[in-house]
């Protein structure tokens, strides 16, 4: 594992000059305080039940949250290159997290800690309104989660997903894709086969 203070943030900083401008003071703190991570495929970020402090920005890579029920592990969210993750729990009060992040594919990471976030929205105001836009977006990928979930049907649920999420669709390992949907893997391949032939 590689880990580097003072990285390249160009990309993150392009993602939140894209949400709002920020002046040279901003991206000066985030150069202080950001570091570097290269995580393996396989390895957890944050384990349920333990509090994540850190906010992690995907410079490349693709990262999961999933719960488990049982022996079974259910994917919650995917997110890859150029995406923001962290656990929501932790972000707003530090309590432990819900669900397991996890690196399914080997991943570049910036990495800012909570503490340091909450110094930016103090001292900083115009870094609320990029933590604002951030959250909206954190809030409409939720809806589309939720909104997927109650979709009845593989074939169905799966159409929405190619619609919505093609991005991920030749990426993402289909184990995934099917745990995300909430239908076992025997089904979305077939449902997969019936369209592709």
């Amino acid at each position: 594992m590689v880990h580097s203070l003072n990285p390249d943030i160009s990309s993150l900083t392009a993602l939140l000059n894209w949400l709002h401008p920020l002046p040279p003071e901003i991206v000066g703190f985030l150069q202080d305080k950001t570091s570097y991570r290269q995580v393996r495929k396989g390895k957890m970020l944050v384990r349920s039940g333990e509090v994540c402090h850190h906010l992690y920005f995907i410079k490349k890579g693709a990262i999961r949250g999933f719960i488990k029920d049982e022996e079974k592990d259910i994917t919650t969210w995917i997110s890859i290159d150029n995406e923001v993750v962290t656990s929501i729990s932790g972000l707003n009060d530090k309590a432990p997290s819900i669900e397991n992040i996890q690196a399914i594919e080997h991943a570049d990471l910036m990495i800012i800690s909570h503490d340091d976030l909450e110094t930016l929205y103090r001292d900083y105001l115009e870094f609320n309104i990029v933590g604002r836009k951030l959250l909206q977006r954190y809030y409409q990928d939720a809806e589309a989660r939720a909104f997927i979930a109650r979709i009845p049907g593989t074939e169905n649920k799966y159409q929405h997903f190619v619609k919505n999420y093609p991005h991920l669709i030749n990426r993402i390992p289909i184990k995934y894709i099917a745990s995300f949907l909430g239908v076992t893997l025997e089904t979305l391949s077939r449902v997969r086969k019936r369209i592709s032939g």
